[in-house]
């Protein structure tokens, strides 16, 4: 699940460690993804460490049941295969594309519908002491966080989640997030065709994507 969808889950939690520990998984492989981490079973002497900590527990729970889900298989397969047609000659990996795709859908429809706050979530963020995010790292064994502070203050300061709620902006959240892979993914007519394809399917998901989260809360709260 992307961002917003893991916010999703704690939206009332008044933790700002907690939020950031939700997340921060994401944000790690977006600043480097070279930085393997593993805090899982990590305790620390300062509860905000372990906040974060249990956030990022929550974080790999929260995948393990989405991407196993019939929900997940179900329509990134669908939406792979419509796709495909509108990025021909594109080096990205259909797969891939539906992925990601499904998972830019599901946080636009969470704001658009107004299950959340995307200016929520930001202030979580800002409410964070850097000292003791640092204080994580390097307890998980991060010996230089300077990549990752400096592409987390640009993602604070950006602001750019709240795109997502634009629908047309999809394709173009899309393309950013492949330019991490490929350098030149997309022409702007497989853009244009990609948001034809992505409005037509947002449509479809719109009735019942909330089933995701539920199913999921459901297996959250048998633990």
């Amino acid at each position: 699940m992307n961002f917003l969808s893991h916010y999703y889950f704690d939206r009332n939690v008044t933790d700002c460690y907690f939020i950031l520990g939700t997340v921060l998984p994401d944000l790690l492989k977006n600043a480097d993804k070279t930085i393997i981490l593993h805090p899982e079973k990590l305790h620390h002497a300062n509860p905000k460490v372990n906040s974060i900590v249990a956030g990022w527990n929550k974080h790999l729970d929260v995948d393990r049941h989405f991407h196993s889900s019939d929900f997940f298989i179900t329509h990134s397969h669908r939406l792979k295969k419509q796709l495909i047609p509108a990025m021909t000659g594109s080096p990205v990996k259909p797969f891939f594309l539906g992925h990601i795709a499904v998972e830019l859908i599901i946080d636009n429809l969470l704001l658009t519908t107004g299950k959340i706050k995307v200016t929520d979530f930001y202030d979580h963020l800002k409410s964070c002491d850097t000292a003791v995010i640092d204080e994580f790292l390097t307890a998980a064994g991060l010996k230089d966080s300077s990549r990752f502070f400096h592409f987390y203050e640009g993602f604070k300061s950006a602001g750019y989640l709240h795109t997502y709620s634009e629908t047309q902006q999809i394709a173009y959240a899309l393309k950013r997030i492949c330019m991490r892979i490929w350098e030149n993914p997309f022409t702007p007519e497989h853009e244009t065709q990609m948001n034809e394809v992505i409005v037509a399917y947002r449509l479809l998901l719109l009735r019942d994507f909330m089933s995701i989260f539920k199913e999921i809360e459901g297996k959250l709260s048998t633990r």
